[in-house]
């Protein structure tokens, strides 16, 4: 690197900028959800414009899915994660806003670099700002961690790393998957349920990966000594939802998942629901299900394994193949592996109800018998 690094950490409770975004938040919000004439980034021209459908997560004018047409904005994200930490063991993570009436956002550490260079008479500043960095990290250790993730997914701002970020976090951890407003799936008397669900999760499964040194996880190097007193008794504490284990002798830290040696001078992720004895490369930090790196190491813990919260649920519930919505109800549609609430169970085109009618199914799309040989021809 050139000269000598200015380190600047945005997104902290002390700095304005935060508190000029929370006081923004609730005045732009219902600007943000609509998204209305959004050019699809798919179609490259081809779509009009964002048209929201009334229930299916597409748009009306090019059947594109809502990531497609990348609405969400940093402030509206922010507000979405702030929304699925509050009344978590991670609520620390988010801040109230002021006037929100009870609101909370997510306090995203975002993370600048500023190089000088010198070549010239007058010095002149190399920045690269990225838009989510791992809280609590020196400067040397954040840098590191950053490089050790593939280079199209580094969330530089302005680059595809910076979509990615986005894009995953809708895909990932869909907003109505943990806030019933959000939904359009739901019948009276199945908010509760969703409620429940949501609490039970929150309470169990959900977790923040934390960056740290092989060793160093935890509360740092004072919780590493209580874990290696531990394995000094011969006892090895098993782990239930981040119970302390013993950690390995230096020299022998894996990768949980692709197995290979972790040096002990690179930073690592470590969930505290699986314990700090296991730790992860950051490429490796990963959903069992779909191999997706886990946007802002936000992971859901099940049966020995991290998950997207998309999969996470998916496992525990059926979601509509419609809607995207996770199902509530016992009594749905089923067809092929698939499942829709049965007020969805409707064609693509025309929106009519296929229940006991002759459909085509391609791809998780839905046409009746009329509209399938509409396509065809």
């Amino acid at each position: 690197m050139r000269g000598e690094e200015q380190w600047v950490v945005l997104w902290t409770p002390a700095n304005r900028s935060f508190q000029r975004d929370l006081e923004l938040l609730m005045m732009s919000v219902s600007q943000q959800q609509s998204g209305r004439g959004v050019p699809c980034l798919r179609c490259r021209g081809m779509c009009t414009g964002f048209e929201p459908h009334s229930w299916r997560k597409i748009c009306k004018s090019c059947k594109c899915s809502q990531e497609d047409h990348s609405l969400s904005s940093d402030v509206e994200d922010d507000r979405k994660i702030g929304r699925l930490l509050t009344d978590s063991k991670y609520a620390t993570l988010t801040a109230r806003v002021k006037g929100g009436d009870g609101v909370r956002i997510y306090k995203r550490n975002r993370m600048i670099i500023t190089n000088p260079i010198v070549s010239r008479k007058d010095p002149t500043f190399d920045t690269i700002t990225y838009e989510w960095a791992p809280p609590g990290l020196t400067q040397k250790l954040a840098m590191q961690y950053m490089e050790l993730l593939p280079k199209d997914m580094q969330p530089v701002a302005g680059t595809d790393g910076a979509y990615h970020r986005r894009r995953q976090l809708m895909r990932q951890l869909p907003v109505y998957d943990h806030d019933p407003s959000q939904c359009r799936g739901l019948a009276e008397g199945e908010v509760k349920l969703m409620e429940d669900f949501v609490k039970k999760y929150k309470a169990e499964a959900l977790g923040v990966g934390e960056v740290a040194l092989p060793g160093q996880g935890g509360s740092g190097k004072e919780e590493g000594k209580a874990q290696d007193t531990g394995s000094a008794t011969g006892k090895t504490p098993e782990t239930t939802n981040g119970a302390l284990e013993s950690t390995p002798a230096a020299g022998l830290y894996h990768c949980e998942a692709c197995k290979q040696a972790v040096p002990a001078d690179c930073p690592v992720v470590y969930a505290d629901r699986a314990g700090y004895s296991r730790q992860w490369h950051p490429a490796c930090f990963v959903c069992c299900q779909c191999a997706e790196p886990l946007v802002d190491l936000i992971y859901f813990w099940k049966s020995g394994a991290a998950w997207c919260g998309r999969h996470y649920c998916e496992s525990l519930r059926p979601r509509c193949t419609g809607c995207d919505e996770i199902i509530f109800s016992e009594d749905y549609q089923q067809a092929e592996g698939m499942a829709w609430h049965k007020k969805h169970f409707t064609c693509l085109e025309c929106e009519t109800l296929l229940t006991g009618k002759a459909f085509s199914l391609d791809k998780g799309s839905l046409r009746c018998a009329t509209c399938s040989r509409s396509k065809r021809l």
